[in-house]
């Protein structure tokens, strides 16, 4: 998976965020303007959503590409939200577990992707399986690296570490152990996001009070989109949203800044099948 998206704001259709925007995480699938590694993302999708009530998400995932869903695009015409996690994949090993290794990853109330890799998998974290209690190892999802970097991420969970610590905690732990590993991670309970920034792109837009999205890369051109600077945890409600140091979480609340906003590179300027970068895929 190399895209993802989570949002919180008013109940609206799912395909009004993953579909319908000129950038939207559906046409990132073929054509993402800001990936750094990798360029088509088409080794399955996946998106959780809340319904009213009931705080645990539902989920669909497949192990294709999303635009060959047709089921999906129905889905995603019809079913309304408030809050979702969705994303897009480009995978290392293509076809490894197939649906199981799509994000989102689900326990109870919780949703979790992972945007990047760790290098040497799953060597380079073998001195970090004693950490995870064994019922947890036999359960995981898929056996990629993105599961496992859920397991240590959801043992802080299941121990009252809370979600944006749990996270930057995690990524230090993974860090240590793998020095250039890639590890932008999206968590969200329906109610709150906890993001990591860590060797690839993620942005955020906030409207206080209404809705606040947080994404690798802008699904439009609203200059209210604020690019997270790397190493960065970013938390966020639908009130607003707080950055802070991944190494230091100290939080600081931002008030929504227009000015300066990061620029937009022209429409076209990555193309599916013509990379700027070297391809090098995420988990």
């Amino acid at each position: 998976m190399c895209r993802h998206l989570a949002c919180l704001g008013p109940e609206e259709p799912l395909g009004r965020l993953l579909v319908d925007p000129e950038h939207s995480l559906y046409r990132q699938s073929w054509a993402p303007r800001r990936q750094r590694y990798g360029t088509v993302n088409a080794d399955g999708f996946g998106v959780g959503w809340y319904a009213p009530a009931d705080p645990q998400p539902a989920r669909y995932r497949r192990a294709g590409p999303i635009w060959a869903d047709q089921s999906f695009a129905d889905l995603a015409r019809v079913v309304r939200t408030g809050a979702l996690l969705a994303a897009v994949r480009d995978a290392t090993l293509a076809g490894a577990d197939a649906e199981a290794a799509a994000a989102p990853f689900a326990a109870g109330r919780w949703l979790f992707s992972h945007n990047g890799a760790v290098p040497g998998w799953p060597r380079s974290l073998a001195p970090l399986v004693p950490l995870l209690p064994p019922a947890d190892l036999l359960s995981m999802e898929a056996r990629t690296d993105s599961a496992f970097v859920w397991a240590l991420a959801l043992d802080r969970l299941r121990s009252g570490t809370a979600p944006g610590p749990a996270l930057a905690e995690t990524v230090q732990q993974v860090a240590e152990a793998a020095p250039s590993a890639r590890l932008n991670l999206l968590l969200t309970d329906g109610e709150t996001i906890a993001a990591t920034a860590w060797g690839d792109s993620l942005f955020y837009l906030s409207e206080p009070g209404r809705r606040t999205v947080v994404a690798s890369e802008p699904y439009d051109d609203d200059p209210r989109w604020q690019e997270v600077p790397d190493r960065t945890l970013l938390t966020a409600s639908r009130a607003g949203v707080t950055l802070a140091p991944v190494e230091n979480p100290v939080e600081k609340h931002v008030e929504n800044p227009v000015e300066d906003p990061a620029p937009s590179p022209a429409p076209g300027s990555v193309r599916a099948g013509a990379p700027t970068f070297p391809k090098e895929p995420c988990t």
